[in-house]
């Protein structure tokens, strides 16, 4: 089920002309399209998935403004279409719901009171006002206060999909907020204690992340310059096909053997002496 999941995916992916990867990490497939890019897990059960693989996933989608999803088609119970639902903040839906996020836009959201859409505020006075409707009018048609019309107006909140179905009917969909499958809560993230190789990038003016389950050890950032980095004699097809995907830096820390490769690479030892992080951008536009 989770193979022929894949290749549906991929497939799918491949017709709305990604750019897809299947390398060995904590996460099935790696998708990138101009300036989206798509980290997918795919599971037959979205309650599956362990908290060592969500980490990685939201620490890489951090450092590289990326967009982490979760397909399956459960999650203790069967994921109905056009809803999406969470994972540890992370957008979760079914293959269907993926499938229709490409010709339309999806507004259901699961939270734990059940089915709900996101209404937009000051679009709901704003078409309030245009109908001539009360806060006691509209309120009476819904069957709430009309002081929770007023905390509707006053911000973007959850209202319940039947309430949400006659409101519709009423106003019109403009007042519903659309959800961004490329947007998940990027917080309560784990970070590992520093390497070596780390701690020097945050001595040269560089913020660092480290992996554990990617061709990589590490990304440094400054600014806009980001380095994909290896520690390495023998740097494996996965880290060069992990690298292009996302076309940035990356580098090569080698110990004992210099590997044979275009790639920017340079002994660690050397590395660790550098003094000043202009430097080693210097060193990486060599290779350009």
């Amino acid at each position: 089920m989770k193979k022929n999941l894949i290749e549906n995916t991929s497939l799918l992916l491949l017709k709305n002309n990604f750019t897809i990867k299947n390398i060995k990490t904590p996460f099935d497939l790696l998708a990138k399209k101009d300036s989206k890019v798509l980290l997918i897990k795919i599971l037959e059960d979205a309650n599956s998935i362990s908290i060592e693989t969500i980490n990685e996933m939201k620490k890489l989608a951090k450092v590289i403004q990326a967009s982490p999803l979760i397909l399956s088609q459960k999650a203790g119970f069967k994921l109905q279409n056009e809803v999406v639902y969470q994972r540890y903040g992370i957008n979760t839906i079914n293959f269907n719901t993926f499938n229709n996020s490409f010709s339309k836009s999806l507004f259901i959201n699961s939270n734990k009171s059940g089915f709900a859409i996101k209404i937009i505020g000051k679009k709901l006075k704003e078409k309030r006002e245009q109908k001539d409707f009360s806060l006691s009018n509209l309120a009476s048609k819904l069957s709430i206060s009309s002081r929770m019309i007023s905390k509707y107006e006053a911000e973007d909140s959850n209202i319940s999909l039947n309430k949400a179905i006659k409101l519709e009917k009423i106003l019109g969909s403009d007042i519903f907020q659309q959800i961004n499958l490329l947007t998940s809560d990027l917080t309560d993230i784990f970070y590992d204690s520093f390497s070596d190789v780390s701690k020097k990038y945050h001595s040269l003016g560089f913020t660092s992340t480290e992996f554990n389950k990617l061709p990589i050890n590490v990304i440094a950032r400054k600014k806009n310059e980001i380095i994909l980095t290896k520690t390495t004699d023998k740097p494996s097809k996965e880290f060069f096909d992990f690298a292009d995907l996302f076309e940035l830096n990356n580098l090569i820390i080698f110990k004992k053997k210099k590997p044979k490769t275009e790639t920017p690479v340079i002994h660690k030892e050397e590395f660790l002496d550098l003094d000043d992080g202009n430097d080693l951008i210097s060193f990486m536009r060599e290779f350009e």
